[in-house]
């Protein structure tokens, strides 16, 4: 059985997010991109993480042997590859919902049409209406 990827949705105050959205911003990766790492750390470490400011981090260096937190290095290449994708995946996001809007334009033209025809006429019934003789090829 493959490794499936789940959603987790959580809700947070709005000094949060902003705080989360700058270090995001000055880490030059998307905001998912933060929860994902801060959860593989977390997973790797057996929760035993712990979010501290830049500023205190050379402190809690120097003071423990075990350089706690960990920290990863990740190369520009792959967040750049990873950015390029959400960019792929938001513009085709943003097809499939033009797309849809389309489709639903179609189906409110046609139920309107299909409202403005009040009669269906059968070509048979219109040729025994016919007082003109029927001429046949042949």
């Amino acid at each position: 059985m493959g490794n499936k990827n789940k959603t987790i949705s959580f809700r947070v105050n709005e000094d949060a997010f902003e705080t989360l959205r700058e270090i995001a911003e000055e880490r030059d990766i998307s905001l998912s991109a933060v929860f994902r790492d801060y959860v593989d750390t977390l997973v790797a470490h057996d929760g035993q993480v712990q979010v501290v400011p830049k500023h205190e981090l050379e402190t809690l260096r120097e003071s423990d042997e075990t350089s706690f937190p960990p920290t990863v290095e990740v190369p520009k290449s792959f967040i750049r590859e990873h950015e390029r994708l959400e960019l792929e995946a938001d513009h085709l996001r943003e097809q499939l919902e033009e797309h849809k809007n389309y489709v639903n334009y179609l189906r409110e033209e046609l139920e309107s049409d299909r409202d403005d025809v009040e009669e269906v006429i059968q070509l048979e019934d219109l040729d025994a209406a016919s007082d003109e003789p029927s001429f046949r090829l042949g």
